[in-house]
């Protein structure tokens, strides 16, 4: 993957190569296969809240491995992703096609029923991290090992680096797909152009009306005229995410969850893939090897866009991401 290509139908020069790389993958490349049938959990938080989780289970007879010793792949996704995002699915075609065990834990609000606490989610969520990845390893007696997709990979290596030397203790690996783990300069670079009418109004869209049902259910958590005025994250995030989850302003939530600072102290085997023609970020804001660590494999393609990475005949299919994340992960157990 660190070597990836587009196919030729889908290379253009400059920013917009990584605009078709991201949009048409999502819209129209195939995903492993039709829609998986999840068999969903609900999880009561220790907040008195509750998280769904859908789960795949490997097809009876996929390969000789013992049912006990079959690796789990946990899928952090994205903002405002859920198991039905195309990378989802697509994870979810390897891991049963490798004859693993799959689940993905939906960050709250974000499995199509608004959760109870005031709490929503945000980009250096480790807290819930942890506490997902605990009760999943109690409950799994083989390999775990965990991927996050853009801000759920941020969130995800920010649990890594925060756990230290603790977090072989609930996973083996980790991986961060097109993660914005510096999120001043995600942030800024969805605020322009292109990005901020295309993108950043696809974001507001659902985040909106789920921050005004979050002040329904609890009158006077965020100041709504604020909200309603938003007209990019930066606003948004002043609004709603940075003073509901304990934060002074949108400029302390973003350097406070950034993964990138907390990369050094990460002591167990990741992955950082991020295309450089990424909308969403910036490629001077991606680490370089002294800014990762030694435990933290960098992969950084020209092409991808952003959880894109199409491949194939036209219309293409977006398995070369998984089969490529998935065998390095695969390799360090």
């Amino acid at each position: 993957m660190d070597s990836y290509r587009s196919p030729p139908w889908l290379v253009a020069p400059g920013t917009w190569g990584g605009n078709l790389q991201t949009i048409w993958p999502a819209l129209f490349a195939q995903a492993g296969g039709p829609p998986p049938s999840w068999r969903r959990e609900r999880w009561p938080t220790p907040d008195g809240d509750f998280i769904d989780v859908d789960r795949l289970e490997p097809d009876v007879g996929a390969d000789a491995m013992p049912a006990a010793g079959r690796p789990l792949l946990v899928l952090f996704h994205g903002l405002e992703g859920s198991s039905a995002s195309h990378y989802a699915r697509a994870f979810g075609a390897w891991a049963r096609s490798q004859g693993w065990r799959y689940a993905v834990p939906h960050f709250r609000g974000c499995s199509g029923e608004i959760n109870l606490a005031p709490r929503s989610y945000h980009s250096g969520d480790f807290e819930e991290i942890d506490w997902i990845l605990r009760r999943m390893r109690a409950g799994h007696a083989g390999p775990v090992l965990a991927v996050g997709v853009s801000l759920g990979g941020n969130a995800l290596l920010k649990w890594a680096g925060e756990s230290g030397a603790t977090a072989r203790e609930q996973v083996q690996a980790v991986a961060a797909v097109c993660s914005p783990l510096d999120l001043a300069a995600a942030g800024q670079a969805l605020s322009q152009g292109f990005n901020r009418q295309v993108y950043t109004r696809m974001f507001l869209r659902t985040l909106k009306p789920k921050a005004l049902a979050k002040l329904a259910q609890h009158p006077s958590l965020f100041d709504e005229r604020a909200l309603l005025a938003a007209r990019d994250l930066h606003a948004y995030d002043n609004a709603y995410t940075a003073p509901v989850h304990g934060f002074k302003d949108t400029e302390d939530y973003w350097a406070r969850a950034s993964a990138k600072p907390v990369l050094p102290d990460v002591r167990l085997p990741a992955l950082a893939l991020n295309a450089l023609n990424d909308p969403f970020i910036p490629a001077h804001s991606l680490p370089r090897p002294h800014e990762a660590g030694r435990w933290v494999t960098l992969w950084q393609p020209r092409h991808g866009g952003h959880v894109g990475f199409p491949a194939g005949r036209w219309p293409g299919h977006v398995m070369s991401l998984p089969e490529q994340v998935g065998g390095w992960l695969k390799a360090q157990l």
